[in-house]
Order: structure tokens, then sequence, then C-alpha cells
């Protein structure tokens, strides 16, 4: 029965590196763009970091408007100082966090854009990014221009399923 200590120390460990890591401020310059809604920070030690924009979800590559989203968050942050408020890590050991690219407030304006959607299962805390989504969509920006844009989510899961 020595199992449960260890699991227990080892939980322990877990969540206090889970907190710091949530509680931390990244900043450097942006390195590459993966899509429209990650990218990587190269920080003053010449350590890189993955980020994932906190709320949004931006289109697949492969779906519409995916390399434009992509293009977009280059335009915005690529080559460019940037500052990151580390909310939480993914599932796939990303950083995830809100970004500051030289001023603009990437996941605001990705959303803006019309190059994503505020991503309906991690908008805890993000209200405001449903009226700028609105806004968007009224105006028929980016992906609005679609008359039945599908989200990146719908879109995995239904390629997923196939």
């Amino acid at each position: 029965m020595t199992t449960r200590p260890i699991s227990q120390i080892l939980l322990s460990l877990a969540l206090t590196f889970s907190t710091i890591a949530c509680a931390e401020t990244i900043t450097g310059r942006v390195v590459s763009v993966s899509d429209g809604d990650t990218l990587t920070i190269l920080d003053s030690s010449n350590t890189q970091f993955k980020i994932r924009l906190a709320a949004i979800d931006a289109p697949e590559k492969a779906q519409p408007f995916g390399q434009r989203g992509k293009q977009k968050l280059s335009d915005l942050c690529y080559g460019k100082r940037a500052s990151v408020e580390v909310i939480s890590t993914d599932r796939y050991g990303r950083y995830v966090g809100d970004i500051d690219c030289e001023g603009n407030n990437a996941n605001e304006v990705m959303v803006q854009s019309g190059l994503a959607w505020v991503y309906r299962m991690y908008d805890k805390g993000y209200g405001h990014l449903y009226r700028v989504e609105d806004d968007a969509k009224n105006n028929r920006r980016g992906l609005w221009l679609d008359e039945n844009p599908i989200p990146p989510w719908e879109w995995r899961k239904a390629k997923r399923n196939k």
C-alpha cells in the first residue's frame, strides 16, 4: 500500500507546478505562428514556448479561412515582442494565455477580425469576447462572410468521425 502515498505526492507536485505555471508571464519574440490560435515565443534565455491563445478557436488550416487566420496572427505578432499572461496548460503541454503583441491583444483581435470564434468550452472569464464576436458577425468580417461557417470544434469532430 505504499503506492497511495506516492500517488498523493505526485498529484501534489503536479498541482503545485501547474499553479506556478498559471501565475506566470512569458515575454519574448514571436518566432513561429502555427495557425490562427497558436504561436511560439522565444524568451531572452533562448527558451521556446508554444502558446495557445486563450478562449478562442480559429479555423483549422484546411478549413475555409484557416490560412487567412494564420496570416492575420502572423501579421499581428510574428517577429514582434510579445507578452503572455499564462492561464493554464492544455492537454498537449502548450501554455494557454492572453497574448499582447506590441500593445494589441491578439486573442481579441482574432475574434474582432472574424478569424476566430469564442471557444465556448473555454470561455470562462471572457464574456466580453461575445460582444466582439457579435460585432464581427454583424459586420460580416472574415469567416462571417460565409452563410453557415462551421466552428473548428465541430469540424474536428466531424473529421474524427469519418
